[in-house]
Formats: C-alpha cells, sequence, structure tokens
C-alpha cells in the first residue's frame, strides 16, 4: 500500500457479535464481563477493535474466539451503529453480527484479555448492557425471527441429527408462539429439506426417528410459509 495522508480524522471501527443459541427451553445470547473501562465490571456482547490487515467477517471471528472460546461457522453481518456518542472513549463505529450455535458447542467462562468471564444469558432476561448492545441484541433477535420467514436458519441452532420435536420446539421457543404440530410436520416433510437417518432417539415414551438437514436442500426455504 502507498503512503498517504488524510485531511479528514478517522474513526476507530470495531466489531460486536450477537451468539444466540437454545438452551434450557430457552434462546440465549452469549455476553462477556468487561475487564477494563469504559464499563468496567458492565456485561457486553464479544467484540473488540478490527486490526488494519484483517477483514471484518475475520475481526468478528477472532474477537468470538479469543473472548469465548466458540468457533462457529454461522456468521452474519447484522447493521452498523455509528451514533457519536454510542461509545465514551472516542469516535467509534461498530459493525454488528449475528452468529448461531448449538447449545452442545463448548465455550471457555473465563473470558479473554479483555474479559473476565461469559456466560449465556437468557434473551428476555438479561442484566444492563454496556454501550448500545442492548439495542443491537434487541435488532439482532428481530431479525433472526425475520430469517425464519424466508430460510432455514433454523437449522443452524440444532444438532446434526434432531427429532421432529426438536425442530418444532426450536422454532417455537425463537418465535414465541405455539405451532400445530400436525401441520408443522406435514410441511417440513414435504419441503424435502430433512431427511431420516437410520437411528432412534431413546427418551421418554416411543423412541422417535432421528432426522438430518439435507446437505443439498436449497438454504433458501419459505420456511415461514412451511411453518404457519
Amino acid at each position: 500500500m502507498g503512503n498517504y495522508t488524510y485531511e479528514y480524522p478517522r474513526p476507530a471501527l470495531t466489531v460486536d457479535v450477537v451468539v444466540f443459541t437454545l438452551c434450557e427451553d430457552q434462546l440465549q445470547v452469549m455476553l462477556i464481563q468487561r475487564r477494563g473501562e469504559p464499563f468496567s465490571g458492565m456485561w457486553a456482547l464479544p467484540g473488540g477493535f478490527v486490526h488494519m490487515h484483517e477483514s471484518l467477517e475475520d475481526a468478528a471471528h477472532r474477537e468470538l474466539n479469543e473472548e469465548t472460546g466458540i468457533n462457529t461457522a454461522y456468521l452474519e453481518q447484522l447493521y452498523t451503529y455509528g451514533d457519536p456518542q454510542r461509545d465514551p472513549r472516542d469516535r467509534i463505529i461498530s459493525v454488528a453480527y449475528f452468529a448461531l450455535t448449538p447449545s452442545n458447542v463448548p465455550f471457555q467462562d473465563r473470558g479473554g484479555s479483555d474479559a473476565s468471564q461469559a456466560a449465556w444469558f437468557p434473551v428476555d432476561h438479561l442484566p444492563a448492557l454496556a454501550f448500545d448492545h442492548a439495542e443491537i441484541i434487541s435488532y439482532a433477535l428481530r431479525r433472526l425471527r425475520y430469517k425464519l420467514e424466508y430460510s432455514a436458519v433454523g437449522f443452524e441452532l440444532l444438532p446434526a441429527e434432531f427429532t421432529l420435536t426438536e425442530i418444532q420446539s426450536t422454532y417455537e421457543i425463537i418465535l414465541n408462539e405455539r405451532l400445530d404440530k400436525r401441520n408443522f410436520r406435514r410441511r417440513i416433510l414435504e419441503a424435502n429439506i430433512i431427511e431420516p437417518t437410520d437411528k432412534m432417539h431413546a427418551g421418554e415414551g416411543r423412541p422417535a426417528r432421528l432426522y438430518r438437514y439435507r446437505p443439498d436442500a436449497v438454504a433458501e426455504v419459505k420456511a415461514r410459509r412451511l411453518f404457519p
């Protein structure tokens, strides 16, 4: 790169990541407890400053891994937050992402260099949050619910193999509404995006067939139409 000087001041750039999972029949979000100022001791989203020679997505993956130990394949850019007063340190613009991970994915609860600890919190019982992170989480939740209307994104929260009951429960928890069992099962099977395995899940009552998401299924499906 050439040596250029700029007449105008340049704001700092950060990334913040909203990570959702399903645990204990609740939609939960990963938070870290800040180690330093500003907002020392408060809870916040995993994130940090973007390095000069890395992409935004690489920065999001790096910060998420450093502060929580989570490596997730599903990461999607959410929105850019640039209110001049959003960070008391300086003029800082943040590009927010949201990520989805199954509940059985391990994470480190000790936090990273900028975080004293990391923990899951139910989205409807969040602590007081630093910066504008409550606003970011609220928007990420709306985006997730919206994406259920036209994509198969809900499968990112499930293990590799799952029962039909687990699929329905996933959608009901995210949407915060009950779905008709008969219609749900009929339509998801008609969608041809999952296939049965030769395995059964032994729980209470009768064993249930395990299914998996078809690797050749169309990623963008009219999911909400299928699951009214």
